[in-house]
């Protein structure tokens, strides 16, 4: 333990010459400081345990030939993490993350930041190690890491994607703020309109903040649409859905798409659902003063072909229900119902119809309403039809 380097050679020479003991020759050329022959009998010899002392001891002053040779062992032997340890060492950097991707060796970040190139190094050449690195670690689903990496290669659409992946939202806008490349917006714009926006108002504006920035005005206008349908399916709120649509119609005819005619078709397909929605808006504003005029505007409205492209026809049923129920003209309330259930065979009245109005013309009319569905019915022509539907003889 205390012997000179000198003394150490000498008693290695003497262990290695009787071919007897050669994990102690190997263990004190390595002490004495003659690693490269250490490594040299343990290679020889398959002394795996000194060999594996050896190497966790090695540094980047060893010769890299040296370190690939000991790496080279390693994987012959299934060590694949020591033989990746060693080619980073040996600055084998693209060799070691081959190593990685094959046998599955996960990259942490020191190994990313181990395997960097220098600030010296040649641009060509930092741009390929950073991306392979952020390849490598895309595949392990390592995220975050793989999109600093693909930072760092100035590739930043790879490094949204990789961003896009880890589900970051607070990153994913802040990335996109920063980078500034229309790309990159609508990609932001795109991942934002996935999650719940309508129920968070900043992500709603920073995904027409995007979409806007991006020049993506097709795209803005397909959200203000999105944003239009949601007025009506969730609010039943016409005011606010046709200045969303409106805002579509801006947006499709400053759109710059590539198929001219189908931009045309989708133009005019706006233009027909806001003159539909138009046309109930003003009858619900007719209604204050005129009633009567408004429910003829509502009949007429029903008529049309295309009618739930824009307004559900749910909807004006609803209205007109509602308004003869308050009149208290049951029977055409209770006749505007039935024809709601032959337009919607599949709907919940309740879904259109406020249940105390349904209550009021079950009560006044001696009609029975089916709590599952909302649905009125003739007590004697659901027992009929009961009796027809179901058969005498079920095969048992």
């Amino acid at each position: 333990m205390f012997s000179t380097e000198e003394d150490m050679n000498v008693c290695a020479q003497y262990y290695e010459e009787t071919g007897q003991h050669w994990d102690k020759s190997i263990m004190l050329y390595h002490k004495s400081g003659q690693v490269g022959k250490a490594l040299e009998l343990a290679f020889a010899h398959q002394q795996f345990t000194a060999l594996q002392h050896i190497t966790s001891n090695l540094d980047d002053s060893v010769e890299p030939e040296t370190l690939q040779t000991c790496a080279q062992f390693f994987l012959e032997h299934q060590q694949y993490s020591k033989a990746v340890d060693l080619l980073v060492l040996a600055k084998k950097y693209l060799e070691a993350l081959d190593v990685c991707i094959d046998k599955h060796i996960s990259i942490t970040e020191q190994m990313a930041e181990d395997m960097s190139p220098t600030s010296e190094a040649e641009p060509e050449y930092k741009r390929v190690l950073f991306e392979r690195i952020g390849e490598c670690c895309m595949q392990q689903g390592a995220y975050h890491l793989a999109t600093k990496k693909f930072t760092q290669a100035g590739n930043r659409i790879k490094a949204m994607r990789a961003l896009l992946k880890s589900g970051d939202t607070e990153k994913i806008i802040f990335f996109a703020g920063v980078s500034r490349q229309k790309e990159i917006y609508v990609m932001a714009a795109n991942y934002l309109q996935r999650l719940d926006w309508r129920k968070d108002p900043e992500i709603m504006k920073n995904i027409i903040t995007f979409y806007t920035k991006g020049r993506a005005l097709d795209s803005l206008s397909g959200f203000y649409d999105a944003c239009a349908q949601v007025e009506i399916d969730e609010y039943q709120n016409y005011e606010k859905a046709m200045g969303a649509l409106s805002e579509a119609l801006k947006c499709m005819n400053k759109a710059k798409m590539q198929d001219v005619g189908t931009q045309e078709a989708k133009i005019n397909f706006l233009k027909r659902r806001i003159g539909l929605l138009k046309k109930f808006v003003a009858a619900r504003r007719t209604y204050e003063e005129d009633p009567e005029e408004a429910m003829k505007q509502c009949l007429l409205l029903l008529d049309e072909t295309d009618l739930d492209t824009g307004v559900r026809s749910g909807d004006i049923y609803g209205f007109m229900i509602e308004h003869y129920a308050t009149a208290q003209n049951f029977q055409k309330a209770y006749h505007l119902v039935q024809e709601l259930k032959e337009r919607l065979p599949t709907a919940s009245l309740a879904y259109y119809v406020n249940n105390t109005i349904l209550e009021q013309i079950n009560k006044t009319l001696g009609v029975e309403v089916d709590g599952g569905h909302g649905m009125l019915n003739d007590p004697d022509a659901v027992e009929e039809e009961i009796e027809e539907d179901v058969p005498e003889d079920f095969g048992f």
